[in-house]
């Protein structure tokens, strides 16, 4: 059954976040004119949001005239963007940061929640039947995405290394044609891609996040000038978040329908999805820090980044304000 933090406890989660109610009647904290939020039509929380324009209010109540939501396909050029100061929030899984960082961006870890399950899926047919079975075949998967470190520990899990694998890079929507015309022998994607190519596809799972040690985390990442200039203002938006992502956990009905009407995926599959989904959200915690510390170097060993990365260097933390 799918942990969900009740008010209580989400308030206590975030205390680190700071609680910033009566900020107004400060005038020496700094807040923009604009807030710029990117998000992907996949990401139910920020879509839930947006439509029900809970940032807007709340940073309106402090100040900042607008909020503008730029979407994305994909995480890296979601970073990308935010690398680059073109935008100030977005949320992204456990791998995009840590390219991101690698390449010197210019972010930070500004709160964690629960990723989406993953799994790693063959065609009902398929002779493969087990992660030692995929020495040798084409594993799809998105270079830099939370696939990208699900398809590593698990193959770490059956004793297998990244080179004993064909890598084949490709978004959820290519890979579903590949995956659908027999070009690739494995596919390593997230729900609800996991949901749809089981229900609608006859995907087979061989390994699945609900394995403990496959598990991760998502994380809300900020431009590094945002959150130093303006952590009243992010503050807030992460405060406004972690309030949707309670009540989203507690009405995963309404959720459904709604990612349905953004993204054209059936309601039945994003009911699938969320079924198994964790909602939550808290501020980054040590526990984070060495998951994401252990999957950089592993990264780094593999050759997969250029160089050796310290994630605590680009943790944020809420200032007292």
């Amino acid at each position: 059954m799918q942990q969900m933090l009740n008010r209580r406890t989400f308030g206590a989660g975030l205390a680190a976040l700071a609680t910033l109610s009566g900020l107004r009647a400060r005038a020496q904290v700094a807040l923009p004119k604009e807030v710029r939020i990117g998000f992907q039509k996949g990401s139910a929380i920020l879509v839930l949001a947006k439509k029900q324009q809970v940032i807007e209010a709340r940073l309106k109540a402090l100040g900042v005239a607008s909020v503008k939501w730029i979407e994305f396909q994909f995480g890296p050029p979601l970073l990308e963007a935010l690398g680059a100061g073109a935008v100030d929030l977005g949320s992204v899984g456990d791998t995009p940061p840590i390219f991101a960082q690698a390449g010197g961006a210019n972010l930070v870890y500004a709160a964690a929640s629960p990723s989406s399950h993953s799994a790693v899926l063959v065609p009902r047919n398929s002779p493969i039947h087990s992660l030692a079975d995929l020495r040798g075949k084409k594993v799809a998967f998105g270079r830099g995405s939370s696939a990208h470190n699900v398809t590593v520990r698990a193959l770490a899990l059956a004793g297998l290394k990244f080179d004993d694998i064909v890598p084949t890079y490709l978004s959820p929507a290519d890979a579903t044609a590949a995956f659908n015309g027999g070009n690739i022998d494995a596919w390593v994607v997230w729900d609800p891609y996991y949901a749809i190519a089981v229900e609608r596809y006859g995907a087979r799972v061989i390994a699945d996040t609900s394995d403990k040690r496959l598990t991760s985390s998502s994380y809300y990442i900020a431009s590094r000038s945002f959150a130093t200039q303006y952590p009243a203002a992010l503050s807030a938006a992460l405060e406004e978040i972690g309030k949707t992502t309670v009540w989203a956990g507690h009405h995963r009905a309404e959720l459904a329908a709604l990612a349905a009407e953004a993204t054209g995926i059936d309601v039945k599959s994003w009911t699938t999805a969320f079924a198994r989904a964790e909602f939550s959200l808290g501020p980054v915690t040590e526990s984070h820090i060495a998951q994401q510390q252990q999957l950089a170097d592993t990264f780094q060993a593999l050759g997969i980044i250029p160089r050796k990365i310290q994630v605590k260097d680009i943790v944020w933390r809420a200032p007292a304000l």
